[in-house]
């Protein structure tokens, strides 16, 4: 059976996408089937493994609209064992039309549209990313509903932890009202300057909140992981031999083994 996972965070700039983009091409590289969602409309994760915009037919808006089926809007990207259902800026409406059709639409469940839809192709991947916007909103109560388990970037600065609890009370009423098996998969520290004591401190915060649920792998803050995406590719494509390269296949070892698979 594929594992959903969510990358959610609502603050911006915390590695979200950035992770979701290196992530599922490090479990690719390792041989498993990925399949990577991009659920912000700002479409970052789908120019970040070498998707053309303007050559995007289908995307996860039609699929959540109905105007196609999931498994027309999957693009194989040019990795191995690695797939992408791109975003473009029409996703932007998205909250609007569900809550519109939601109140003229008899029994239409507008927080679970993403998971009638990947219940019919997850079992054909490994492992499903989720790459969630920088928000509460419906698209990210899409994914916390459609999703196994999230993952939580959390950025190695000061006020790291600052709307952690909101977002914790997020999953915790989309365990309650839509999902009461999603699980919290790990917590990532990202971005951490090694030149800093700061960025030290803030680990130690993170580990002693969230204890056991912090991944080992730390990402660091680097130069070459912010440029590769803008080249179209994930970091162990941009510069394998990369610290940055390395940490994230190390991450993906440490999915794969919480996983057992």
């Amino acid at each position: 059976m594929g594992k959903v996972i969510s990358l959610v965070n609502q603050k911006g700039g915390v590695g979200k996408t950035t992770t979701s983009i290196n992530l599922s091409a490090s479990l690719a590289l390792l041989g498993k089937k990925v399949l990577l969602i991009d659920l912000d409309p700002q479409g970052n994760t789908t120019t970040g493994v070498g998707i053309n915009k303007g050559d995007i037919d289908k995307s996860i808006y039609d699929v959540l609209v109905s105007k196609c089926l999931i498994n027309e809007a999957i693009i194989k990207t040019k990795y191995k064992k690695l797939y992408v259902i791109p975003a473009t800026i029409n996703l932007a409406g998205l909250d609007f039309e569900l809550i519109e059709k939601g109140i003229t639409t008899k029994d239409f469940s507008k927080g679970t549209q993403l998971k009638s839809h990947l219940d019919t192709i997850k079992d054909s991947f490994d492992y499903v990313i989720l790459d969630c916007p920088p928000s509460l909103g419906l698209i990210t109560t899409n994914a916390l509903a459609a999703s196994d388990s999230v993952i939580i970037p959390v950025q190695c600065e000061f006020f790291a932890l600052e709307g952690i609890m909101q977002l914790l009370n997020s999953i915790m009423l989309a365990q309650k009202s839509l999902n009461p098996d999603l699980d919290i998969e790990g917590v990532l520290l990202t971005m951490l300057d090694s030149r800093t004591n700061l960025g030290f401190e803030v680990v130690d915060d993170i580990r002693k909140f969230f204890k056991e649920r912090v991944y080992n792998t730390i990402i660091p803050r680097l130069i070459r992981l912010t440029e590769a995406p803008s080249h179209g590719e994930p970091i162990i494509a941009y510069d394998p031999k990369s610290r940055g390269s390395e940490a994230y296949i190390n991450l993906a070892k440490e999915v794969i083994e919480r996983n057992g698979k």
